[in-house]
Parts: C-alpha cells; sequence; structure tokens
C-alpha cells in the first residue's frame, strides 16, 4: 500500500522536477569524477605543494558563496530564472576540457575558479525554479526528489572516476575528458527538458536588495537561514568522518591508488540518497519543526556514536545516522526558504542562505580542526553533539511556543 502511495507522488511530480534532479546528478557525475582526483593529479601529475591545493580549494569555494547572493538577486531582478541556470551548468560544463589540457597550477587555478564561479551562479536560481514549479502540497517531496537525484551523482561520479583510472592505467586526463559528456548532457536536458513557468503579470524589474524588499524577507525566512547556520556549526565539515574512519582502520580509499575516494563518504551518500525524498515527502504533512527536531537528535546520535571509539564499525554506523540526518534536514531547509520567501524574492533568499551557510561552514570547521588537534577526535564530536543539544532545545521549544497559538 505505501508502494503504491510512494509511487503515486512521484507519477505527479511535474516533469521539469525530475528534469532538474536528473541535471543535478550528471553535473554531480561529471563535478566529482574531477574534484575526487583533482588534488593528487595536482601534487604526483604537476608537482604542487599541499598548500597550493588547499588555497585553491579554499578559493574556489569561498568564490561560489560570494556569486550565489549575486546570481540569486539577478535572477529576482530579471523575472528569469532558467537562462542563468543554463549560464552557470554551462560554464562548469565548458571548465572541464581545462582540467584535461592543463600543464601546470595557473590552468587548473582558472578552471576550478571558472567551475566554482558556474556552480554559484547556477544555484540559488535553480533552486527557486524548483520552488516555482513545484505545486505548494508538493514542495518537500519535489527538494528531497532533486536532492536525493543530486547526492546520487555525487557517489557515482568518484566510483566512475575510480574505475576508469583502474581501466586505464592511472590516466588522469584521460578520465578528465571523460568528465566533460555528462557536464555537456547536464546542460542540453536543462535548456530541452525544462520550461520556466510564466508569471501571472508583466514584470517590473525592481532592486531585491533594496531595504524594502529585504524588510519582507521577514522573521519567519530570517529563522530559516539561522537555524541552517546552526545545523552547520553542529555538524561541520564531513572531512572529519574521512579522518575519524582514517584512525579505525577502515581504508581510507576504495583502492590504494586513488586515497582520495574515501569508502566512508560513499557510504553516508548512499544513505543521504536514499532518505532525502523520503522524508522530503514527509515535510510535505508534518510539522517542519518537528521534523528538523528530529534531524538534530538524529545528529546528535551521530556526534555520540563517532566519539565513542575509532573501530571502523563504530564509525560506519556513526556516517549512516550522519547520513540520515542529512536526508531529513536539507532539502527541508530548502523547501522552507520557499515557504518563507515572497515569490519574487526567492532567487535572493536562497542567495543569502547558502551564503550564511557556507560561512558557518567555514567557522565549524575551522573550530572542529583546533579541537581536534589540541583535544583529540573524540572532543570534536562530543563539542558537535553539545551544539547540537542547544538547537534541539531551541527547536522543541519554538514547536512548544507554535502548538500553544
Amino acid at each position: 500500500m505505501m508502494h503504491g502511495v510512494r509511487s503515486g507522488a512521484l507519477s505527479r511530480m511535474p516533469r521539469s522536477v525530475w528534469v532538474l534532479g536528473f541535471v543535478s546528478l550528471l553535473m554531480d557525475v561529471s563535478s566529482e569524477m574531477i574534484h575526487s582526483l583533482l588534488p593528487l593529479f595536482m601534487v604526483t601529475v604537476l608537482g604542487t605543494s599541499a598548500l597550493t591545493v588547499g588555497l585553491i580549494e579554499g578559493l574556489a569555494e569561498s568564490t561560489a558563496l560570494m556569486v550565489k547572493v549575486f546570481s540569486g538577486v539577478l535572477s529576482d531582478y530579471l523575472g528569469k530564472r532558467k537562462g542563468l541556470a543554463v549560464f552557470g551548468y554551462a560554464l562548469g560544463a565548458l571548465t572541464k576540457p581545462l582540467f584535461a589540457l592543463a600543464s601546470g597550477v595557473g590552468m587548473v587555478l582558472a578552471a576550478r575558479f571558472l567551475d566554482r564561479v558556474g556552480k554559484g551562479v547556477r544555484g540559488a536560481p535553480r533552486d527557486a525554479l524548483l520552488a516555482d514549479i513545484a505545486p505548494a502540497g508538493m514542495r518537500g517531496a519535489a527538494f528531497g526528489l532533486r536532492q536525493s537525484l543530486d547526492t546520487v551523482g555525487a557517489f557515482l561520479g568518484p566510483l566512475l572516476a575510480v574505475g576508469l583510472m583502474l581501466l586505464w592505467a592511472n590516466d588522469f586526463r584521460a578520465v578528465f575528458w571523460v568528465a566533460v559528456i555528462p557536464g555537456l548532457l547536464a546542460v542540453a536536458l536543462l535548456l530541452f527538458g525544462v520550461h520556466e513557468p510564466k508569471r501571472q503579470e508583466a514584470h517590473k524589474p525592481v532592486n531585491p536588495i533594496s531595504r524594502a524588499n529585504l524588510n519582507r524577507l521577514g522573521a519567519a525566512y530570517w529563522w530559516v537561514v539561522g537555524i541552517g547556520a546552526v545545523f552547520v556549526l553542529a555538524r561541520f565539515s564531513e572531512a572529519f568522518l574521512v579522518l575519524r574512519a582514517a584512525q579505525g582502520g577502515i581504508p581510507v580509499a576504495l583502492v590504494p591508488l586513488v586515497p582520495l575516494v574515501p569508502l566512508v563518504m560513499v557510504v553516508m551518500n548512499v544513505i543521504y540518497a536514499a532518505s532525502a525524498y523520503p522524508f522530503g515527502k514527509l515535510s510535505d504533512s508534518m510539522s517542519h519543526t518537528k521534523l528538523l527536531a528530529l534531524g538534530a537528535a538524529v545528529l546528535i546520535a551521530a556526534d555520540l556514536v563517532l566519539a565513542t571509539d575509532a573501530h571502523w564499525m563504530t564509525v560506519l554506523f556513526g556516517v549512516v545516522l550522519w547520513g540520515m540526518h542529512m536526508g531529513i534536514t536539507q532539502g527541508l531547509l530548502a523547501r522552507m526558504v520557499a515557504d518563507t520567501a515572497p515569490a519574487d524574492l526567492r532567487g535572493t533568499a536562497y542567495g543569502f542562505f547558502n551564503l550564511v551557510s557556507g560561512l558557518a561552514m567555514l567557522l565549524a570547521s575551522v573550530l572542529a580542526g583546533l579541537l581536534w588537534d589540541r583535544l583529540g577526535a573524540s572532543f570534536t564530536f562530543y563539542a558537535g553533539a553539545v551544539f547540537c543539544v542547544v538547537t534541539l532545545a531551541g527547536l522543541l521549544m519554538r514547536a512548544s511556543r507554535l502548538s500553544m497559538r
């Protein structure tokens, strides 16, 4: 019976929602095929230092964060979202050959920079477009479905890269050329498969970041931004899962030749992909605050399990819980942004949400790294659990206040 209900909901999902999900999947396969190998390529083939790798990655990710705000604002100003999304995906796809052709760190830096600009350009307009397309009663399911398909790409890409590296005797450049194909397919699918809904009235360009318009992003929206940032502070970077796994004897890599494709990340993304749609669908009929509280409780459990010891079975169980937390919360928060922001300011709303969450991730990861170095791995995860207990208490208080109204 449950299966029939689930299939019915998926069959009623607008075609463009499915297409956006597969666009995300294809681009993630393309990007992760390169990103999972790039640090090793830079060190072993181009002879760069680990510091240079870190600087390039830091510059790339901070660039994506800043661009997301501007592209979201621009999509609201123009009243059009698909064109910006197509441009962002196309820019990402067209950078892929540069990685294959790179003979020095300069071209890698240029390619990585342009690739992240593309990611920044497409992120907020794509999410706003998805919110415009999805029926209000199915918005949670729509965001969950897109997140699930996106995450499938996140673990298929590295696995495909590993297989090709084994097949072609560690020929990095050949793998990078193959990555061009899913990237171009993603652009073509978005261009021809998604139709932007027509607006009810003629759009007049307005400044989305004027004081009057920013005031329209009310307290409910900023609460979602704040709770999203707090969750990130409690969770920090998944890189620490890999470090914890390394302490307990899980092979850090699927194969020794490619030590940057960690098994734990594959496991986490499989659980994330499997749980994102069911919990996204659940958000269409369940209190969002209670669902976020469930996500916080699961993250507390994950942190406590990971803090207990570094045995590979323990770490794997903690990683499964971590992936489930991601499945519960990430699509839900994206849906809550759409619900609390005016339709004509959704691009701006996603831009600010992504910026604040990204800055919180940077702060959280620095703090986690300091705790790890000074006090040890267990203390890092215990601190995450304490932070999350505070988050859970706040969510339960909010749920109690809402129920009393």
